[in-house]
């Protein structure tokens, strides 16, 4: 329904119904899309009160008008909702990143199907049966070629020749069924088994191989008996190398983990059939901030269970995090009512299913370095554009050829460090790294704005002192208490003019001097990219300086009192003998294997006066 009255009179229309509603702001953009089990309560629960959500606190204000649609239940409520969010693309909606560009199987719907690969599930334009989708082309293409091989199905759309069989006939992919030397119903055994080895199911394959295989054997067609075994050895070669996840040679399972940063988060999704590993699916979505993971994994769910077959559905899915029960349960409701049969979603406890989710989480993080790593090359290749644009959004005096950006790092306090790094035309330049041990602060009482404050200070004293040149941006991690401390140094070194801005992680704003407002870059700009990728290099430089302190501090120990014992030779001995006690309870040989000779009757003697 379409309301153009006031938000206020628009609550009093909304129906005790399941249904979906439609947020507009003030350009009449469809901003959020939300299902509800009860549209008047869900509705009105938006304009009452203060939001704790992010999302919530960001986007009701924005809200003008809104609309919803009727549905008889909940569960047609969240398709509908699956089916708009992809058709609108609401920027306040968890986005998977469009899927048109995943490919299926399709098993063709003709008297002699053929496997094809296929862009679009559409039964108009090709009616069959699809498989999929899957995110890596490269693998569904040798995949095509292994079934090929297993399965000797029909190729080709269009018989070439009208009296005799073409060249993959000869060759043995297949089985001519263009001049009939295959009857329909052996040709549909065929089909069936393709069918067994795109699901995923190879021990039904692999008793349907051998049943046939025994079958004509005992009618002594030896031929046919000869293929189904070939095909019986090589789908057993092929679930040789699959991972044995479980001894449950029944257990279908998704395992779903991932990995995000600010922008993005990595999904992945690995699949277990009949116990065993085989196949993993990447999916990226757009995130930020005002998400959270329980929210993408919930919009994720909806959204690649929608694309899927119903046969394909497992018995059950584990997820790396909680989600709200109302939404778990309805998940589960129009999961099992597709499958026709009762489909768990688990977010494990016992040690081997988290071991699973940790396994799906890690590939998640490979795949999304591997993002990053495009990313990064294309940001380098296109800096002109990339740079023209941060500097006329940031309304800079100079082109950002060189940046520079600081961060602080301390825990509960103890070893306060800072790092600086440098990116040149959008790349990081690491032999200009520096970092710097604190010494403004107390132990145990952390001021960040105080240790930014010293170290631009210390900084860029040194850089005025040495007759360096400035470089074109500073960029300090934190809010508007971080930018102000930094600007406070440079002004007590005469630097007023030097462009500086601060990078607060909550929302990926960015600071300027003397406006109170944040710049927003798109969240799927280059721009707002390099600015991420040069704070979480800041980030990481730093944790690492910080990591040495802590542990050069946990070496100084008795070995201390040991006479012209080199540091390296204590990180050493700890290693090897875990503590002070192992080292005492050692033989002097088992100490010279460690550091040599030389030390080793130091070491020894020490322990054993």
């Amino acid at each position: 329904m379409k309301t153009k009255i006031s938000i206020k009179e628009s609550l009093s229309l909304l129906p005790d119904y399941p249904g979906c509603y439609l947020m507009y702001d003030s350009e009449d953009q469809i901003i959020y899309i939300g299902k509800a089990k009860n549209l008047k309560k869900r509705v009105k629960s938006y304009f009452t009160g203060k939001h704790d959500s992010p999302k919530l606190a960001v986007m009701v204000p924005q809200i003008v008008r809104f609309e919803f649609i009727i549905t008889d239940s909940e569960i047609e409520a969240l398709i509908l909702e699956s089916h708009l969010i992809k058709k609108h693309k609401p920027k306040y909606n968890v986005l998977l990143k469009d899927d048109k560009r995943f490919p299926w199987f399709t098993i063709t719907e003709e008297e002699y199907p053929r496997v094809i690969i296929t862009r679009k599930v559409d039964q108009k334009t090709v009616k069959g049966k699809y498989f999929g989708p899957y995110t890596d082309a490269r693998a569904m293409y040798s995949t095509l070629e292994l079934i090929k091989k297993l399965f000797p199905l029909k190729q080709c759309k269009i018989p070439r020749f009208r009296d005799r069989p073409c060249m993959y006939y000869q060759i043995g992919k297949c089985l001519g069924p263009c001049q009939r030397l295959i009857s329909p119903e052996e040709y549909k055994t065929i089909v069936k088994q393709v069918e067994l080895f795109l699901s995923g199911k190879q021990t039904e394959l692999l008793e349907e191989l051998k049943k046939h295989m025994e079958m004509y054997s005992i009618k002594q067609d030896y031929e046919k008996a000869a293929r189904y075994r070939d095909s019986y050895f090589d789908v057993l070669k092929v679930v040789g190398k699959q991972k044995v996840v479980s001894d449950n040679t029944s257990l279908n399972q998704d395992i779903i983990g991932y990995d995000s940063d600010n922008l993005m988060i990595s999904i992945v999704v690995l699949k277990v059939r009949d116990g065993r590993l085989i196949d993993k699916y990447d999916f990226e979505m757009t995130l930020n901030q005002i998400h959270s993971i329980s929210e993408a994994i919930i919009a994720f769910i909806q959204e690649y269970y929608q694309m899927i077959n119903d046969n394909e559905i497992p018995k059950e899915i584990l997820i790396p995090e909680e989600i709200e029960e109302d939404d778990k349960n309805l998940i589960i409701d129009w999961l099992s009512s597709r499958k026709k049969s009762k489909v768990s979603i688990i977010t494990p406890k016992l040690q081997t299913k988290f071991e699973l989710i940790e396994m799906a989480s890690k590939n998640a993080t490979a795949h999304l370095e591997n993002i990053k790593l495009k990313k990064m090359t294309e940001l380098q290749s296109d800096w002109n554009e990339v740079g023209s644009y941060i500097q006329e959004k940031l309304n800079l005096p100079k082109f950002p050829h060189k940046m520079e950006c600081f961060d602080i790092s301390h825990i509960q306090g103890t070893n306060t460090v800072a790092s600086m790094v440098v990116f040149i035309n959008g790349k990081p330049c690491k032999t200009e790294y520096r970092r710097f041990k604190i010494r403004s602060t107390a132990e145990g009482k952390p001021d960040d704005f105080a240790s930014m404050k010293e170290v631009i200070k210390r900084h860029y004293a040194k850089v005025l002192k040495d007759n360096l040149d400035l470089t074109d941006l500073i960029i300090v991690d934190g809010g508007k208490g971080q930018l102000s401390a930094a600007i406070e140094s440079l002004d007590e070194l005469g630097l007023v003019h030097q462009s500086i801005v601060s990078l607060a992680k909550k929302f990926e704003e960015i600071f300027i001097p003397e406006e109170t407002n944040p710049v927003i870059f798109p969240t799927n700009s280059q721009a707002l990219f390099v600015f991420q990728k040069i704070r979480d290099e800041a980030h990481r430089f730093a944790i690492n300086y910080h990591r040495k302190l802590r542990e050069n501090q946990a070496i100084k120990s008795i070995l201390d009192e040991i006479p012209n014992l080199s540091l390296n030779k204590k990180k050493l001995l700890l290693e090897h003998f875990g503590d002070i006690k192992g080292i005492m309870n050692t033989n002097e040989s088992e100490i010279a294997r460690v550091i040599g000779k030389t030390y080793s009757r130091k070491v020894y003697k020490y322990f054993h006066k």
